[in-house]
């Protein structure tokens, strides 16, 4: 990356520093050892309830995420394979027997919808990347295997990847 756009990079970050409350989602530039990802991907290490957006061989966007719960956790490489604004919900099978009680449909936009204001799918499962309607859970061992965003995070994670960006699941 050049200096020109790592200088513009953080100063639009620190900006949204200096407007932000301590409740607020920002992303963070931070110098990241991970060589071994190209830049586009998206890293999330669960243990660490963190999401990395690889910038180059030495910089990602940082985000907090919360993560799958004891049991529900995964691992392995996929990609997005669709990006969705204020997405309606059909809660999977598992939660479906978990929680009966639940719609089969929560539409997009509702207060109730986990689904928060924007979610990119994942490939090969029922998992996705999303935000939230429960902020207070982003940071915890939380979901069914989603990686839950705060609603701000997603909104900028969203507009910087595309439909075929992969994703790396780390424990």
């Amino acid at each position: 990356m050049s200096m020109k756009i790592a200088l513009a990079l953080a100063a639009t970050i620190g900006a949204g520093v200096l407007i932000s409350t301590a409740a607020e989602a920002r992303p963070e530039m931070v110098g990241a050892h991970l060589e071994n990802y190209s830049p586009g991907t998206i890293v999330v290490k669960t243990n660490e309830r963190r999401l990395y957006l690889i910038l180059d061989s030495g910089h990602a966007v940082r985000y907090p995420v919360g993560v799958g719960k004891s049991g529900k956790q995964w691992a392995g490489t996929t990609r997005i394979d669709g990006k969705y604004r204020n997405p309606a919900w059909s809660p999977p099978a598992e939660v479906k027997r978990d929680k009966p009680q639940l719609p089969d449909v929560i539409p997009g936009g509702s207060p109730r919808n986990p689904m928060g204001v924007a979610a990119m799918t994942l490939a090969g499962g029922e998992y996705a990347i999303h935000g939230t309607n429960v902020p207070g859970s982003v940071g915890g061992f939380v979901s069914y295997g989603c990686i839950r965003m705060l609603n701000d995070d997603i909104t900028d994670l969203y507009s910087r990847v595309s439909v075929g960006t992969t994703v790396v699941v780390t424990r």
